[in-house]
């Protein structure tokens, strides 16, 4: 933990972006599609930089447009948008393989924020080259578009769960839902996984309070359906939760890459 209480994790060195795309861990995930080895290089000479940022710090500040796309290669990461008195709403939860800047081409600044939910690692790429990555590689100009539809799904499924769903079936749905992603991530273990999401930071994402938001997971654990222990989220009852949330689970097709 960090002095602020944020959760924190120490990386080896698989942690890391490897200097060579061809040594890309993702890449050797079920959960990605395959690329070619055109595209693959095309990557490479794309990438400027990688970095790493410990947990609770800035990847991207609100209104504060930094000209770089990243793509998460380990940890988790969140986006956000705050009030003038400090209110905090999370749009979404990232993982490694998510792309994360594009809104910021199509707006004056960053219309949003992102910051590192656990020491993560990225990959960094020029946002002013992402013209050229359209006109000599279609291909991963549809990636990139599809990866933005993607991510526009999550934040209607968001809208819906926020809008329709009450407290206790949000929670549920939220937990069902990151469990879900980090599973065909190869970040689950027996039914359970490690968690950095506080309280705090699933009362900003379902729009409830602190308060609303103890006593709802309180409820869910004394029922059986889940179990927090030591930074770990175990899923005792997925089916309960499943129906709770009116979670329809559907094949994820694989995802691009970048």
């Amino acid at each position: 933990m960090t002095k602020s209480g944020v959760p924190t994790t120490t990386y080896n060195s698989s942690a890391l972006c490897p200097r060579q795309c061809a040594d890309c861990r993702l890449r050797n995930l079920e959960a990605f599609q395959p690329i070619t080895a055109e595209a693959l290089a095309f990557i490479q000479d794309f990438r400027s930089a990688t970095t790493w940022i410990p947990a609770g710090g800035s990847i991207i500040s609100e209104q504060n447009a930094n000209g770089k796309l990243f793509t998460l290669y380990a940890g988790w990461a969140f986006r956000y948008k705050t009030l003038r008195d400090g209110r905090r709403q999370i749009l979404n939860f990232l993982m490694p393989g998510d792309l994360i800047g594009l809104q910021q081409e199509f707006a004056d600044g960053a219309t949003h924020g992102v910051e590192a939910l656990t020491d993560v690692s990225l990959c960094v790429f020029p946002r002013d080259g992402l013209w050229n990555l359209f006109r000599q590689f279609p291909s991963l100009g549809y990636d990139v578009t599809w990866l933005a539809a993607r991510e526009e799904g999550m934040v209607d499924e968001n809208l819906l769960t926020n809008g329709r769903r009450n407290a206790t079936e949000r929670v549920a749905m939220l937990l069902i839902h990151l469990y879900r992603r980090a599973e065909r991530l190869g970040l689950t273990q027996g039914g359970a996984m490690e968690f950095p999401v506080t309280q705090q930071h699933i009362a900003d994402a379902l729009g409830l309070s602190l308060v609303h938001t103890n006593k709802t997971m309180k409820r869910l654990q004394q029922l059986g359906l889940h179990q927090f222990r030591e930074g770990r989220l175990c899923l005792l009852n997925p089916k309960a939760l499943h129906r709770i949330a009116d979670y329809h689970e559907i094949p994820m097709r694989k995802v691009p890459l970048l």
